[in-house]
């Protein structure tokens, strides 16, 4: 009997408040299935409806095996391509794919891929806080904890919570006001280098929120506090910018989170703009094309930093980190923890020790769903009020 994909169906949950997309792609071998992130938190319905309506009437019939022709068909089938819900989708059906292929070879995933380039994992993690007291406090406990990165953050992005002077009849949204927000992360940096010294490395995420003159200005001041990186320090419509970053000043520089086609990061990597490429691997289409962007990064010197916030299901962090053990030019990986009842959910979880996650080695990526329990927390469907970022005046910016 020849091995066929039978059915293809999403898995939508919440257990820590967050959307989840699960992809289960189904063979018609008696109990070999193989799961996949396909997560876009902000549409999770709409990425369910296309797993479900497209991807299942598709992939039905098709050799999970082939898994390039798979991706590749899957990516030109709906003739326009590259957007988050689709690249989504198909993300959920590539990841589910390679688990399938390592159970069939009863082999971790990275083994597939020729093995560890390391045994542990090194992550960093997330201190942010109103005031810098409390956030000073955090950092001693997570070095205490046995992290050594750390990225640190005032408020939220953009340092929400100043006092905004705010014209009548403004609209709801979250206010922030650019220059105070660079002036007050610049001295909280001052303030964590003098009271850490240099053995911890820092991180700090400006999420797109400056315009480039101010980013140019950040870039530049924070050049003497040795981050690890500034992360996604532009806009993808304006990455053109970091040119004149890059010629400025030697602050390291990540970037990619909102990423979906190739040419928004082919530029900042050919041209060495970057030193750390940071895409979310469900919104590129996955696996596949997230080791063939990791292997074009190797060739001009630009590591690996895989989106992981919580919006990612434990089944997108194991994909993330078996590609961070098979990479040579691995360079460091989000971690947002996996909060109870997470590993209640999803069994065979990462696990974290002293600022390092290790995987299992289980075949395929080694974890699963209990979808009786996954049903239990179900979606929330109130819209974000986060991106609704806006200066001052109430002007509309990127979240």
């Amino acid at each position: 009997m020849s091995l066929k994909i039978t059915r293809t169906r999403a898995i939508a949950t919440a257990p820590a408040g967050i959307p989840l997309v699960v992809v289960r792609v189904e063979t018609n071998e008696p109990g070999l299935y193989g799961l996949g992130c396909a997560t876009f938190t902000q549409r999770w319905k709409t990425v369910v409806n296309a797993v479900e309506e497209y991807m299942d009437p598709f992939l039905r019939g098709k050799d999970p095996r082939n898994i390039e022709d798979v991706w590749h068909t899957a990516m030109v089938s709906a003739y326009w391509r590259n957007g988050p819900v689709l690249n989504n989708a198909l993300s959920g059906v590539d990841m589910a794919l390679w688990d399938i292929a390592g159970k069939l070879a009863s082999m971790p995933v990275y083994a597939l891929w020729g093995g560890k380039c390391r045994e542990g994992v090194a992550v960093y993690t997330h201190a942010g806080a109103r005031e810098l007291p409390e956030l000073m406090d955090r950092v001693q406990r997570m070095i205490e904890e046995g992290f050594f990165n750390i990225r640190c953050q005032l408020g939220r992005y953009g340092g929400e919570g100043h006092a905004i002077n705010k014209p009548d009849g403004a609209p709801e949204g979250a206010y922030y006001d650019p220059n105070r927000y660079v002036m007050e992360t610049l001295d909280m940096m001052a303030a964590l280098r003098e009271r850490f010294g240099y053995d911890v490395r820092f991180l700090h995420d400006v999420h797109e929120r400056l315009p480039l003159v101010d980013a140019l200005y950040m870039a530049r001041e924070m050049e003497r506090y040795r981050l690890l990186f500034l992360e996604d320090l532009l806009q993808p419509e304006q990455v053109d910018g970091f040119r004149l970053i890059r010629s400025a000043c030697a602050t390291p520089l990540a970037m990619g989170e909102l990423f979906n086609h190739p040419l928004e990061w082919r530029t900042l990597v050919t041209e060495k703009l970057i030193d750390f490429i940071r895409v979310h691997v469900s919104q590129i289409g996955g696996v596949t094309p997230a080791r063939k962007l990791a292997a074009l990064c190797e060739c001009f010197g630009v590591r690996t930093a895989w989106h992981g916030p919580g919006d990612v299901s434990p089944v997108g962090h194991v994909a993330n980190l078996h590609l961070d053990i098979a990479c040579p030019n691995f360079g460091v990986q989000e971690w947002s923890g996996l909060r109870d009842p997470l590993p209640e959910v999803f069994p065979g979880c990462p696990e974290l020790r002293r600022g390092y996650v290790y995987v299992n080695d289980q075949p395929g990526w080694g974890i699963d769903i209990d979808e009786e329990k996954a049903a239990r927390y179900t979606c929330p469907e109130t819209l974000p009020m986060w991106t609704m970022a806006r200066w001052p005046d109430g002007t509309s910016f990127t979240p």
